[in-house]
């Protein structure tokens, strides 16, 4: 069974490399559907959203890991 803690570092990992792809996605996509995009609201687009992954990759995982 995986620690609190490991859950914790495993979530954090997977959610870091997850931001850079989104930055990179976002950056790309948004001005293709005609979004005018700046460093800085790619990056707090991609920070929302890499705070939900966080909290929705490190729940799931404590939920398996009691089934």
């Amino acid at each position: 069974m995986q620690s609190r803690v490991m859950s914790g570092i495993e979530a954090c990992s997977n959610v870091a490399i997850g931001y850079v792809i989104a930055f990179l996605a976002t950056y790309v996509i948004l001005p293709l559907h005609g979004y005018e995009v700046t460093a800085q609201k790619v990056m707090s687009i991609s920070l929302a959203f890499t705070g939900i992954s966080l909290a929705r990759s490190y729940i799931l995982r404590r939920i398996f890991n009691r089934l």
